[in-house]
């Protein structure tokens, strides 16, 4: 079993349970900390499953654990916790990028063989 998979098809549903919380039950600033790591979430739960389809497992890790990390400490943040935990959640963004740029490398590298 491919749990990297697994993973990234619960952090899609993660993502449309947050946008659904955030258009029908956040107020205030949670609508768009819901909004926009429901957002980056669900893309990088498709990208990671592509990354997959294409053999490109660390890209894909990257995708669903900064996923996780950059859409959890919002979600977190719209339920009320701390609003330190924004300090955290660049981290997540970090691992995206890096995701991005993992994939970009393996692609280059299937190219110029």
């Amino acid at each position: 079993m491919n749990w990297i998979a697994v993973l990234a098809a619960l952090s899609g549903a993660m993502a449309v349970a947050a946008g659904a919380f955030g258009a029908h039950g956040a107020q205030g600033q949670a609508v768009e900390w819901l909004k926009t790591g429901g957002h980056y979430q669900l893309v990088h739960a498709v990208a990671a499953l592509v990354a997959l389809q294409l053999g490109a497992r660390g890209p894909a890790a990257l995708f669903v654990g900064g996923g996780f990390v950059f859409a959890g400490t919002l979600y977190l943040m719209a339920l009320g916790l701390p609003r330190w935990l924004g300090a955290v959640t660049p981290i997540g963004g970090a691992a995206l990028i890096a995701g991005w740029l993992w994939l970009a490398w393996v692609l280059a590298s299937k190219v110029t063989k």
